[in-house]
């Protein structure tokens, strides 16, 4: 039989979890365009950037059981989505991106877009594909879907040259997707030494990255039979509820908050799951992880790479903390630290006092946060940016459920925030969807507020305002006590909700806090997209930067330290 390469990668695609697709079309994808136009199963949603598109696409996987998928013009398209691509490859995101590709029927060179894409993608892939025949296309995408999802998740590219798409070609059949089954490959020896480890300590503690995400219930489990407190990554923040009793924040060292920082500080077995113990959630890499590790990850490659593990335990998550909550039963494991709960209670409530009785100029990010919590549902989503913002949502806003905070990690992209919130608002149109993100995070992407306008989306986007890019500024406070080219100049957020249709609301103080987000909420729920211009006060410095900054300084040499603490005191006495 013959069909078209764009009917058949179509055909494909519906085959898959798929709800939706995002890109631009071009001259070379506008026969897949065309096809996806008479699906009955995916719609194709047109953005304002293929940059803004590929976080639209992570934040599908991320928030839901479908996978984020592009549907992109060859070069320029795929540059813009670089962004997001590579946000998803370093935070192990499983992506499709389906790209048209220059004509291999005509033998000219100098084609419009013609240009190697692959050994640009090669570096933040998983795999690549270029088709060369129709009979490749089907088989191509399932195999490229089943390596999105597999192992460590991230994306896969294929290209599709515009003349296959549109000219039919010869095919043997039309495939039917047949999901892989997922092995386990737990061992019990493993899992009996990971006992050994758990029973000859004195205080264990869990640390649980984005690995763990499907693990919650069972998470909860064995903290609750250990009596263990919890921290996560920053990209794990959601795995563990955070109204419960063990949980003590993002983070366990010097970086991280007084309730978790005290309650690691005698633990002697961490259980790490589903974490790379990379930079940001050790605080610069100032945690200090016990000898007694016991590390699990689906990925071997990360195993001993910053911290050496007593047992490590390559694995799928679930399936290896269900192997060892069993053995935990079965050998009437249990761990007595009668006061954590209480001083894990005692040091959260002593911080947000410290914030809530802090002088602030402006709006009190505590009292935004604590509002914010009082009128969410408890199964909304929210998604935050790269920025101050970011750090202060992780130590005063509590998260309730697993894949309902997401944030850009690992490539640390800034512009996630708002084509993020759009991504996952598509494929959760019934729960509440909140963005939280920098001026200068919003100024990257913001426009992409029009996909949303356009697509009578409710979300609300809250934009923290204060005229510079805060996280570096304060960064540069320190070590040089002057900041240099983070300051954004003066704009009206107004007129831009005015340009894309955007409902505009403004919190100028704490006495406006309550009101205004409640309205921005019902106005969400009637399908308006709302923008709401937060008078944020930056003044006091989270824990997170505040450790960090103190991290970095003392790894420099003894010289170097001398040079910048003394270059930033002479530069405070002579102004």
């Amino acid at each position: 039989m013959k069909k078209t390469g764009a009917w058949l990668v179509v055909n494909a695609l519906e085959q898959l979890p798929i709800s939706h697709t995002f890109g631009v079309p071009g001259v070379h994808n506008t026969e897949i365009y065309d096809e996806l136009n008479k699906s009955k199963k995916i719609t194709p949603i047109l953005v304002t950037h293929e940059g803004g598109g590929a976080f639209m696409a992570d934040a599908v996987s991320r928030t839901s059981d479908n996978i984020g998928t592009l549907v992109i013009v060859p070069a320029a398209g795929v540059t813009h989505a670089l962004s997001g691509i590579g946000e998803a490859f370093l935070d192990g995101i499983p992506m499709l991106i389906i790209s048209g590709g220059i004509r291999t029927d005509v033998h000219k060179s100098y084609q419009l877009h013609e240009w190697d894409m692959h050994s640009v993608l090669s570096g933040i892939t998983k795999k690549t594909f270029k088709i060369a025949k129709h009979k490749e296309i089907m088989p191509s995408v399932f195999e490229a879907y089943n390596i999105a999802i597999s192992g460590n998740p991230g994306p896969v590219f294929i290209e599709i040259p515009a003349d296959i798409q549109l000219f039919k070609g010869e095919v043997s059949e039309v495939l039917k997707y047949k999901k892989p089954e997922l092995e386990s490959t737990v061992q019990a020896a493993q899992i009996e030494e990971a006992i050994r480890i758990i029973s000859g300590a004195k205080k264990v503690g869990l640390f649980l990255g984005w690995g763990a995400k499907e693990a919650t219930p069972i998470s909860i489990q064995i903290a609750e039979r250990l009596n263990a407190p919890v921290s996560t990554t920053l990209q794990g923040f959601s795995v563990f509820p955070g109204d419960h009793e063990l949980f003590t924040g993002m983070g366990f060292g010097p970086a991280a908050v007084p309730a978790s920082e005290n309650a690691f500080k005698d633990v002697d077995c961490l259980i790490a799951v589903g974490t790379r113990f990379a930079e940001i959630p050790t605080g610069s890499f100032s945690a200090k992880v016990p000898e007694n590790l016991i590390h699990i990850d689906i990925d071997e490659n990360v195993f001993d790479k910053n911290y050496k593990s007593k047992l490590a335990i390559q694995g799928d998550a679930k399936q290896v903390l269900e192997s060892l909550l069993t053995a935990l039963t079965n050998k009437q494991i249990e761990k007595s630290n009668p006061d954590l709960i209480k001083t894990i209670a005692k040091d959260r409530t002593a911080y947000y006092k410290e914030w809530a009785d802090y002088k602030f100029d402006r709006v009190n990010p505590y009292h935004f946060f604590k509002s914010l919590r009082q009128q969410l549902d408890d199964d909304a989503i929210t998604v935050v940016d790269d920025g101050n913002h970011t750090f202060l949502t992780v130590e005063l806003f509590k998260n309730l459920k697993s894949k309902h905070f997401i944030s850009p990690t690992d490539f640390n992209c800034m512009g996630y925030c708002v084509p993020a919130a759009i991504g996952a608002k598509f494929v959760n149109p019934n729960n509440q969807v909140i963005g939280i993100v920098g001026d200068g995070a919003f100024l990257m992407t913001g426009l992409e507020l029009l996909t949303a306008k356009r697509n009578n989306l409710g979300i609300v986007i809250f934009v923290f305002h204060d005229g510079e890019l805060s996280q570096i500024s304060q960064g540069q406070e320190i070590p040089y006590n002057r900041k240099t080219a983070t300051q954004l100049g003066d704009f009206k957020l107004e007129g831009i909700a005015d340009a894309v249709g955007a409902t505009y609301l403004v919190i100028e103080n704490d006495a406006q806090i309550d009101q205004i987000i409640s309205s921005a909420l019902t106005a969400a729920k009637s399908n308006q997209t709302v923008l709401v211009d937060v008078h944020i006060d930056y003044k006091k410095r989270t824990m997170f930067t505040k450790g960090v900054v103190k991290a970095v300084l003392g790894n420099f040499p003894l010289s170097d330290k001398v040079r910048f603490i003394g270059r930033a005191l002479k530069r405070n006495v002579l102004g």
